[in-house]
């Protein structure tokens, strides 16, 4: 490994942290958020469906800007962007303040999350081995930070906008500086063969097929269906549903966050072991336990143990998900990124609103079945996760990694 290259790799995992500190401290004040702009119930839902409408749209925004521009410089200044949108959040007192902050936080995260997986998967393939899951460790890492911050601000009754802004104070310059580090492959990278595109999705003209990606972008719905219930609802559900205080429905976040880092930590050695097809079968199987406990469960502490088990099985789907579309797109891996990414706020869109609205059209416990289910069907796309020829580099990886593939087809 190259010092560029490990350089790379952290100030990128550092990126995805800071991506999950912003996410986690806005998701988790939702409630706070609520009461402070006198947003109902009934109007929550179009908030929150609007943040992912406007990610999907930053997203292909972000593939187009690739074909001319590095993925780098995508995720340089969309990052920056979202950790303002999210002050304005805290720091407004009229509905079409938060609107306007709201709307912003969503094109940005879009643009971020399609840049940052770009550079992972470009990474992953540069080192040969699957490191994918350790990027979206450091954001679960962030995501802990964020939550665990965003408790401290509701325990000391502190304003939103008292526990935002020091925490972008912080993080803006931090990210501007990391930034520099970050290494990709592209147009306006250097690379004087990336400039010379054929027509087609990749630099060599290869064109990403929707059907071939099709099952990918379904695992990639389902996956953040469910992520979106804990994020969006997962508050509310412990507030409401099972009876806890402002304070406690912070918990079911952070103890998904620190379950999902847990996952992810050793996820990586997982998918070298046992194969990514194993990997994501255990993962659905988890998180449906997960869905389970956290629908019937007596009182919140149950609850919270239910959100515990769901970030152990969830935390391994996305990342394979986009690892899975970079090897099966090789040559337009950025586009191919770009456009599964758009399906993890189809999913956010169609979870949100739906378990939303069967909570209150029937009730929140039966509303948690959806999102059961649709993971339940992920072990039908799971064999999409095997691994074909290599395209990480030498022969001696190519054989390795196929073969982990085939042994975690046997399980």
């Amino acid at each position: 490994m190259t010092k560029t290259l490990r350089r790379g790799r952290a100030s990128l995992a550092f990126g995805f942290a800071v991506q999950g500190v912003a996410f986690a401290l806005l998701v988790t004040r939702i409630p706070a958020l609520q009461d402070r702009y006198g947003i109902s119930d009934g109007l929550l839902p179009l908030f929150l469906a609007g943040v992912p409408v406007l990610a999907g749209a930053g997203s292909v925004v972000a593939e187009r800007v690739v074909r001319r521009a590095p993925p780098s410089r995508v995720m340089r200044w969309s990052q920056p962007a979202a950790l303002l949108a999210l002050l304005g959040a805290g720091a407004g007192d009229a509905m079409w303040q938060i609107a306007v902050a709201l709307g912003a936080f969503g094109v940005a995260v879009g643009a971020l999350d399609a840049s940052m997986n770009m550079l992972g998967v470009s990474l992953q393939r540069a080192y040969g081995r699957s490191i994918m899951l350790g990027f979206h460790a450091a954001y679960s890492l962030g995501g802990i930070v964020g939550a665990s911050l965003a408790w401290a601000g509701a325990h000391g009754d502190l304003s939103l906008v008292a526990s935002y802004l020091p925490v972008v104070a912080v993080l803006l310059p931090a990210v501007l500086v990391g930034s520099r580090w970050y290494v990709d492959h592209g147009p306006g990278s250097g690379d004087p063969d990336a400039k010379q595109r054929e027509p087609g999705d990749g630099p060599g003209g290869e064109v990403v097929v929707f059907r071939t990606l099709l099952p990918l972008c379904l695992v990639m719905t389902f996956a953040y269906i469910g992520d979106s219930t804990v994020s969006n609802w997962g508050a509310k559900y412990l507030q409401d549903v099972l009876g806890s205080s402002e304070q406690l429905s912070t918990v079911p976040y952070s103890v998904y966050m620190v379950t999902t880092l847990v996952g992810r930590g050793v996820g990586d050695l997982g998918v070298r072991r046992f194969g990514a097809v194993a990997v994501v079968r255990a993962g659905a199987v988890l998180g449906a336990v997960g869905f389970g406990v956290v629908a019937v469960a007596p009182g919140p502490w149950a609850g919270i143990g239910g959100f515990a088990v769901l970030g152990l099985g969830l935390c391994v789907l996305v990342p394979q998900t986009f690892a899975a579309a970079g090897r099966l797109f090789p040559g337009a891996s950025d586009a191919a990124v770009a456009r599964l990414n758009v399906f993890n706020y189809v999913g956010f869109l169609v979870g949100s609103p739906l378990v939303g609205a069967l909570g209150e059209a029937w009730n929140h416990r039966g509303a948690m079945a959806v999102p059961l289910v649709l993971v339940l069907v992920t072990l039908r796309y799971a064999r999409s996760f095997a691994p074909g020829p290599d395209r990480y580099g030498d022969g001696h990886e190519r054989a390795r990694t196929t073969d982990v593939g085939r042994s975690g087809n046997g399980l």
